[in-house]
């Protein structure tokens, strides 16, 4: 028999935060899951292609702060979909220099449109202050204040 404990799990962080990243990115998966068969690490790695333009594995595992395996397993799928292109880097032969082709362009930019759209309508169910004060607030979790 267990002992009755006074510990909220509703109310500890990170379960909440947890919670809330999951229910708010269900639809926006369903997006980039149903047009493009994309998986989560996919499109981080597409957005980061199509933002910062040409980069290596080892620079989106970095920004993105995603393991290099799973960078590796995404980017082999995207170049398999011709998504991206890799060119080997000549002064370090380990190492491939990523960039979006154009139909890897082109899936950012619906798929960029979709996450405006969608960030909008998350951030309407809150003030203009308790917005940005949310958004600082996670930043600053997640360390990127």
């Amino acid at each position: 028999m267990s002992e009755k404990s006074d510990f909220a799990l509703q109310d500890f962080l990170p379960y909440l935060l947890n919670q809330a990243a999951e229910e708010s990115s269900l639809a926006f998966q369903q997006v980039y899951k149903g047009r493009y068969g994309m998986l989560r690490t996919e499109w981080r790695v597409l957005f980061h292609l199509g933002m910062h333009g040409e980069l290596t594995a080892t620079e989106i595992g970095a920004r993105a702060r995603i393991h290099k395996t799973k960078i590796s397993r995404a980017v082999q799928r995207l170049a398999e979909r011709r998504f991206l292109s890799r060119q080997r880097n000549v002064r370090d032969r380990r190492s491939e220099r990523l960039a979006l082709t154009p139909a890897g362009e082109a899936a950012y930019r619906d798929l960029r449109d979709v996450a405006r759209e969608y960030d909008a309508r998350i951030a309407a169910q809150f003030t203009t202050g308790e917005v940005a004060l949310l958004r600082m607030m996670l930043k600053r979790l997640a360390g990127m204040d």
